[in-house]
């Protein structure tokens, strides 16, 4: 699908993985709403950015939230084409039972609840107004993708939270694509390994370059920007569907 002057909404759009994407979008004259709950970082981009952004503040997990913004969407740009889910937050370094005692359930219900949850509300809503689009010639009538990790498949200690909603997004990345195949929707899931974003926020640099270390090539951590070239090449190959895409440098943890 051609990505000029069709609509998207961002999820954790304001920063990191997000930001990359509406950036990109943006030079594809794609009109783009951000989803973000940081109203500061959010509304400055899209301030940046000018007239094709909008910012919604919206929290993915309360459905009356991700509804009223999709509605400003609609009234805003008249469309939804495609759905990017780039909210998410991890658990840090918290293992099912360490020294501390079990891992607290309240941090594992809010991660389930962010990635794996927040993720399928944002994108049944945005299905339902695609739904409604004039399909285009190969029959397409929008694009949802989905943001996993490598962590969904090589896991490490202290990541179980993490892990469990990565993993199910990948297993629900076939049976969404199955899901909307009538409407010609498509669902593809992308699976970065270790990226620039707010999550290594408090990396060292000496930390960050050791993880480097590990990735065959480019010994170097990811671009948010590769992760945006990667979903504006998704969108445009009609072909790709069902399926969840490593973007990890040849990484396995």
């Amino acid at each position: 699908m051609d990505l000029s002057k069709k609509v998207a909404i961002v999820t954790g759009g304001a920063s990191g993985l997000g930001e990359g994407v509406v950036r990109r979008f943006c030079q594809e004259d794609t009109k783009v709403a951000i989803f973000d709950r940081n109203e500061t970082l959010g509304q400055q981009l899209a301030d940046e950015l000018g007239d094709n952004v909008i910012f919604c503040q919206v929290d993915v997990v309360d459905d009356d939230s991700v509804h009223t913004a999709i509605e400003q969407v609609m009234k805003s740009f008249g469309a939804i084409h495609f759905c990017i889910n780039c909210a998410g937050r991890s658990s840090g370094a918290t293992k099912t039972l360490s020294r501390k005692g079990r891992f607290p359930m309240d941090l594992y219900r809010d991660v389930i609840n962010i990635n794996l949850v927040g993720t399928f509300n944002v994108l049944s809503h945005a299905a339902e107004k695609m739904a409604l689009n004039e399909p285009n010639e190969q029959g397409e009538r929008g694009i949802i993708i989905n943001t996993s990790s490598i962590a969904a498949y090589e896991g490490q200690a202290g990541q179980v939270a993490y892990a469990a909603t990565k993993g199910a997004i990948v297993s629900m990345t076939l049976p969404i694509a199955r899901d909307l195949a009538h409407y010609g929707i498509r669902s593809v899931t992308i699976a970065p390994g270790l990226c620039e974003t707010p999550i290594l926020k408090n990396v060292t640099p000496e930390v960050k370059e050791k993880l480097a270390k590990a990735i065959p090539f480019p010994k170097r951590l990811a671009e948010p920007s590769e992760f945006a070239d990667l979903a504006v090449s998704i969108i445009r190959n009609s072909y790709i569907n069902g399926e969840t895409i490593r973007l990890d440098g040849g990484l396995r943890l």
